[in-house]
């Protein structure tokens, strides 16, 4: 009997104490989104930490304290409420602003978007931290509908949607660095060369970058080539995004300006099907 109380306790002060680290962690983000814009990555996780926190609070004092049927009613009464609060806020929250969350594959980094479903307009959130984000860059175009996000390389993704005008357009988010983080460079030209995949080629020199596919060709001058970060193209079509391509991890871009003679690049089709997948293709001549 000792000892089951023993471990009841136990289990009460470990719940106090993630109650106590909830709740540090909402003062915390209460202090660096006023003063820095930082949010969490999903708009929802604020009200879930909410709710978390007060349950292991409830079931800490619970275990902790020995309260009487009445103080137990109280108790309850008082979660269910503040449950149902947090609930009702976080489907509110919902319906004004979509999230659009994606973690990596190496679990290393999170893809966000938050739209406004009233307006259309949608920003894309650089990730800290797993949880928490800021800010970065509004997407060009209003949207009106989901967004499709594909992984091209663990440090990059592809979030395909369709905007108002009915065209269907592209936001990469990259994370990562193919030159050591030394010097900014431009994909187009570290790429300049022939390269193959399935039924697919990639062919950059100096006038653009030209894709085929099945035996259909699709030329793209530097005007309509459109950059993100230092790892993805967008070739763009009268507007609307045709290709991305992007560099993967076993490029690795040198400072003396040589194009890479090893490594692959993934091209990736501009397009809302689900079974829409990238095409790796490799390095196999250097055009002049």
């Amino acid at each position: 009997m000792r000892r089951k109380n023993k471990y009841i306790k136990m289990i009460g002060w470990i719940l106090l104490l993630i109650a106590i680290g909830f709740f540090c962690l909402q003062m915390g983000y209460f202090y660096v989104h006023t003063r820095f814009q930082v949010a969490y990555v999903d708009n929802r996780i604020f009200y879930i930490i909410n709710m978390v926190c007060v349950i292991c609070l409830a079931l800490a004092l619970l275990f902790l304290l020995t309260p009487t049927k009445k103080w137990k009613m109280i108790g309850t009464s008082v979660l269910i409420i503040f449950i149902i609060v947090n609930t009702v806020l976080l489907v509110k929250s919902n319906q004004q602003i979509k999230n659009v969350i994606s973690i990596s594959p190496d679990m290393k980094h999170v893809f966000s978007i938050k739209e406004d479903i009233e307006r259309g307009e949608a920003v894309y959130y650089r990730s800290y931290y797993y949880i928490l984000a800021r800010p970065k860059e509004r997407l060009p175009y209003e949207t009106q509908s989901t967004f499709h996000v594909e992984w091209l390389e663990n440090d990059v993704a592809a979030a395909t949607y369709k905007a108002t005008d009915n065209s269907i357009q592209q936001f990469v988010g990259t994370y990562g660095d193919r030159g050591g983080g030394s010097s900014y460079y431009y994909v187009g030209a570290e790429i300049q060369g022939k390269w193959e995949g399935n039924n697919a080629q990639v062919i950059s020199n100096t006038e653009g970058i030209s894709v085929i596919e099945n035996g259909k060709t699709e030329s793209f001058d530097w005007d309509h080539i459109q950059q993100f970060g230092t790892l993805a193209v967008v070739l763009m079509d009268d507007n609307e995004a045709a290709w991305t391509i992007a560099l993967n991890k076993n490029i690795e871009i040198n400072s003396n300006g040589l194009v890479p003679q090893t490594g692959d690049i993934s091209l990736y089709k501009a397009t809302l099907e689900k079974k829409n997948k990238p095409t790796v293709l490799h390095f196999t001549d250097k055009q002049e």
